[in-house]
């Protein structure tokens, strides 16, 4: 069973920054998407930010923000947020995503809290 333990969450002041990581127990080249996933009180999950081979997508108010990027070597992903404000409060989740042929399986981490006073 694919395990994916996130760390790196906390409390801290606006413009200041934090970095998530994302530790996988396989190998993370074998999942075709990684992304990161955020969830406020009272919203919906939402995507921040994927990585999909050599390419990388955000939502837009993290745009110019936050930077995902990962290091196959040491199985983990991760997610740069500098300039954090207020509103990027929530429970991250880290997400792998595995397509073989017609079969489709997500995975997720346990989240880890992001709090940013202000």
């Amino acid at each position: 069973q694919v395990q994916l333990v996130e760390s790196g969450g906390g409390l801290v002041q606006a413009g200041g920054s934090l970095r998530l990581s994302c530790t996988a127990s396989g190998r993370i080249f074998s999942f075709n998407v990684m992304g990161w996933y955020r969830q406020a009180p009272g919203k919906q999950r939402e995507l921040v930010a994927v990585i999909s081979g050599g390419s990388t997508n955000y939502a837009d108010s993290v745009k110019g923000r936050f930077t995902i990027s990962r290091d196959n070597a040491k199985n983990t992903l991760y997610l740069q947020m500098s300039s954090l404000k207020p509103e990027d409060t929530a429970v991250y989740y880290c997400n792998a995503r595995q397509s073989v042929v017609a079969i489709v399986n997500d995975y997720w981490g346990q989240g880890t809290q992001v709090t940013v006073s202000s």
